[in-house]
């Protein structure tokens, strides 16, 4: 390269969805519309559609493992996304190379269940990931079942309970949490971000829409992408947090629009453009 700054890099480690509205599709649809350059290691081939997910096939961990090395032996990555990492094996090599190559801050979507309702990864693979991987993360996003799964105690049915989780997650050794509420219901969507700081509950109006395929792909890879630009500072997660979820409320809001297959429909990731 010659001439200019770097062009911002990001990674996204995850699963692939053949609709395109989850995964590493929502994820480099989610760099591009940031403005950063997407890079993909791939975790899984999925068989799915915006219903449902009828099967989920596995590439081995020590191919993702050389995945990882070859590109990260040519190509800084500012920040990294980790999605559906499917089985204990693929959780543990993913963890050894981030152990290993430290590519920028991590952002962990621990992807367990997909919109649909569809269990994506069995116990030992949860095991992994909290064994493993969450000492390596910059921030982890579960939603209130993903967390519940993590801390193997029944899912959260009040901000409060909210709280408390996400400070049991903070213990298990990621530098951040942000556990999203979209579960809870309600007229509005809670979020808390909690780390060494404090913490932070943040409400929004509720987007009324079936397009919801992928939303938490997206906000997570969102994240990834602001921290790759250099949004924020170290350990400043308020303000990126913010800035995903203002893109996320306006490519829900415009879901719809898109008018893709019979269930729950992508997000609209280009609403700004088109």
């Amino acid at each position: 390269m010659t001439g200019g700054a770097p062009t911002a890099v990001a990674l996204a480690v995850a699963g692939s969805d053949p609709s395109g509205g989850a995964g590493i599709q929502a994820d480099l649809k989610t760099f591009s519309a940031l403005g950063v350059y997407g890079t993909a290691v791939l975790t899984a081939l999925t068989a799915q559609n915006t219903r449902g997910v009828t099967g989920v096939h596995a590439v081995p961990g020590a191919f993702v493992g050389d995945q990882l090395r070859t590109l990260l032996d040519d190509v800084p990555v500012g920040a990294t996304k980790l999605g559906m990492l499917g089985t204990a094996e693929v959780v543990r090599e993913v963890a050894a190379v981030l152990a290993e190559r430290r590519p920028g801050p991590v952002v962990c979507d621990p992807v367990m269940v997909a919109t649909s309702g569809d269990r994506l990864v069995g116990q030992d693979a949860v095991d992994a990931i909290r064994a493993d991987l969450l000492p390596l993360t910059a921030l982890v996003t579960p939603n209130v079942p993903e967390a519940a799964a993590l801390l193997d105690r029944p899912p959260a049915e009040s901000v409060d309970g909210m709280v408390e989780q996400a400070h049991a997650l903070l213990r298990l050794g990621p530098g951040a949490v942000l556990l999203k509420g979209g579960h809870l219901g309600g007229a509005e969507s809670v979020d808390v971000l909690v780390d060494a700081g404090g913490t932070v509950v943040t409400r929004r109006p509720r987007v009324t829409t079936s397009s919801t395929h992928g939303t938490g792909c997206t906000l997570s890879s969102a994240i990834a992408a602001l921290v790759a630009r250099g949004v924020g500072g170290p350990g400043a997660w308020e303000p990126v947090v913010e800035q995903a979820r203002d893109y996320l409320q306006e490519a829900l809001a415009a879901g719809e629009s898109l008018g893709i297959g019979s269930g729950h429909g992508p997000v609209h990731h280009f609403v700004r453009w088109w």
